[in-house]
């Protein structure tokens, strides 16, 4: 019988993060995995009765981002006591390694794999390295990033079946509004404002208006006398990608990296409260390699976004299929399998 030392896996507090854990750990089912988060955000949500995990944990713990400075003390202090937990796990298991995803989720468990020298792979989801992930970046063996050259491993774990469903596009018969299952208000009004336009050039419209936001959003395409296709949660979203020629989104590095491997052109618009502004520098990755444009919010140019409409969008297209890698997760997971072993 071969004996498995055990991966741990931590961070989230977001979808963004806690998605990369659901693709890789997808990929080593005969892994011991042990899975370590927070209490708050949506860890709990997504792997609180997920059996791929021998063994959960959540800890009291919360981020400091936009804290006055008495709440990120009271935060600092919650990292640190979940560490103390964290190390007593452990060291009650075989780790061999740590794989970590980043946000205030992955603090514990990446302060004591430093402390108790425990290999720790680190996952940076965005162009802008987030604090946790920037603390912890002299103490990881290894450091992935799409962004960066020196990253052993370049391409970011998307599912399969936004790169099945690619195509080049060049002219623009439908447009696809994203603004997350939420929604984003800024998208939603300016979808409004520009689908009588749409409407006059016979171009369809997929609108991502968010759950909350769906039945608005529905009756005034209805006031307009246009039939959009509106939804808001979807686990269909790579069809209805692939139905698009041009996205208009924001840029967080899920939907930035799903578009790329569908080789989607499309026009952020970065959510211009996100920490760090870490949106607008992963579009701004996309814009340096002329693979998309980019509109702060409160430059939203709708005469702009009318004569993109009239462009050939084959180059970008094209240049986001050489660009986008597949088998991110495959990847990946290989390189904790081996890291485990040693």
């Amino acid at each position: 019988m071969n004996y498995k030392k055990t991966i741990v896996m931590t961070g989230g507090g977001t979808g963004g993060h806690l998605v990369i854990i659901k693709a890789i750990k997808e990929k080593l089912p005969y892994e011991d995995l042990i899975y370590i988060g927070s209490e708050n955000g949506q860890d709990k949500k997504w792997f609180e009765n997920d059996g791929d995990f021998r063994d959960r944990y959540f800890l009291d713990t919360e981020g400091v981002v936009n804290k006055n400075i008495f709440l990120k003390v009271i935060s600092l202090f919650k990292i640190i006591l979940a560490t103390q937990k964290v190390m007593k796990i452990f060291k009650k298991n075989d780790i061999g390694v740590v794989f970590s995803v980043g946000g205030y989720s992955s603090a514990p468990a990446g302060l004591a794999a430093k402390a108790l020298k425990i290999p720790l792979i680190i996952h940076e989801q965005n162009a802008f390295i987030g604090k946790i992930n920037k603390s912890l970046l002299p103490y990881a063996k290894y450091f992935i990033s799409s962004y960066i050259e020196e990253s052993p491993i370049k391409a970011y774990p998307t599912k399969d079946e936004f790169f099945q469903k690619q195509r080049t596009r060049k002219d623009v018969n439908c447009v696809i509004f994203l603004g997350g299952s939420q929604g984003a208000v800024a998208i939603n009004e300016l979808a409004l404002k520009i689908a009588p336009e749409l409407k006059a050039r016979d171009i369809k419209i997929i609108h991502q208006a968010g759950e909350n936001n769906i039945n608005f959003v529905t009756q005034e395409y209805e006031k307009l006398g246009i039939d959009a296709k509106v939804f808001g949660f979807t686990d269909r979203l790579s069809s209805h990608m692939n139905e698009a020629d041009l996205a208009i989104a924001r840029s967080g590095a899920s939907t930035l990296w799903e578009l790329g491997a569908n080789a989607l052109p499309a026009i952020f618009i970065p959510y211009p409260h996100a920490a760090g502004n870490h949106q607008y520098h992963n579009a701004k990755f996309f814009l340096d390699k002329e693979m998309s444009w980019i509109m702060p919010q409160n430059e939203i140019d709708i005469e702009k976004i009318i004569s993109i409409l009239d462009e050939d969008l084959s180059h970008k297209s094209i240049k986001l299929m050489g660009m986008v890698e597949k088998y991110a997760n495959i990847k990946i997971a290989d390189l904790l399998k081996e890291e485990n072993k040693s």
